[in-house]
């Protein structure tokens, strides 16, 4: 009986520990990676989000607020959180522009939201190779 306990107890801490790798690829884009000793994955994916976002930023695109009703806005908020602390201090330190005007906003507004959908997917895919469910390659 003590010993199902305790392989209880040890399989809830592995799992503790897979969803760390998840978080950590979400808040800080190639952290995930870095969980499971892809070293040069993870600084290729931070380099490439991060360089994404900057760029999106640096071309006025928009970050997208939370409150919205529009349909296509709360998904491009979905997009815009995906690159996790980056959109938090985006939004602290009141960063992007206000509004669509130019053409080259539109696109840094895409830029942006590109950069969470591809920082999801590392997140998610440092969570495959934690697991096992992708072998290492």
């Amino acid at each position: 009986m003590a010993s199902n306990v305790q392989v209880a107890a040890g399989s809830r801490s592995r799992n503790s520990l897979f969803s760390l790798a998840l978080l950590a690829g979400w808040l800080i884009p190639g952290a995930g990676h870095l969980f499971t000793r892809h070293w040069i994955r993870a600084l290729l994916l931070f380099l490439s989000i991060t360089t994404m976002f900057s760029l999106g930023l640096m071309m006025q695109g928009k970050l997208y607020a939370p409150n919205t009703g529009d349909t296509l806005e709360m998904l491009g908020f979905v997009g815009d959180i995906g690159s996790g602390l980056l959109y938090f201090i985006g939004r602290i330190a009141d960063l992007g522009g206000p509004a669509v005007e130019l053409a080259t906003a539109d696109y840094g507004t895409k830029f942006i939201v590109v950069a969470g959908l591809l920082n999801f997917i590392s997140a998610v895919d440092a969570h495959n190779l934690k697991i096992g469910r992708k072998p290492a390659a």
